[in-house]
């Protein structure tokens, strides 16, 4: 695996494989940018009282830390992708050797 091959249009499009590895991957993706915007959106709100503002501060710690789950989902998916490629590669390899 050659670091250009991430992020490749054409490795999400490789086999049905790929492309519901990619779709579970974008769900859980759009899943975790919401649930972090909500946090954050929450934490917001609750700092208008200072009897929910250790509250307000656990929000936005766990909203900063799906906030890095994000790209850290996207590069497992990539590399999740780029396998499965490597392995049809290997199989389509071992076909055509005499």
């Amino acid at each position: 695996m050659r670091p250009t091959d991430l992020f490749r249009h054409e490795t999400r499009q490789q086999s049905e494989r790929t492309k519901r590895i990619y779709a579970w991957f974008e769900l859980a993706h759009t899943c975790v940018d919401f649930l972090a915007a909500m946090f954050f959106l929450v934490g917001s709100v609750l700092f208008f009282w200072t009897a929910t503002e250790t509250l307000a501060i656990w929000l936005f710690m766990v909203g900063s830390v799906l906030f890095g789950v994000k790209p850290t989902l996207k590069v497992i998916r990539e590399v999740r992708m780029l396998r499965v490629g490597d392995m049809s590669d290997l199989a389509d390899r071992e076909d055509n050797e005499p």
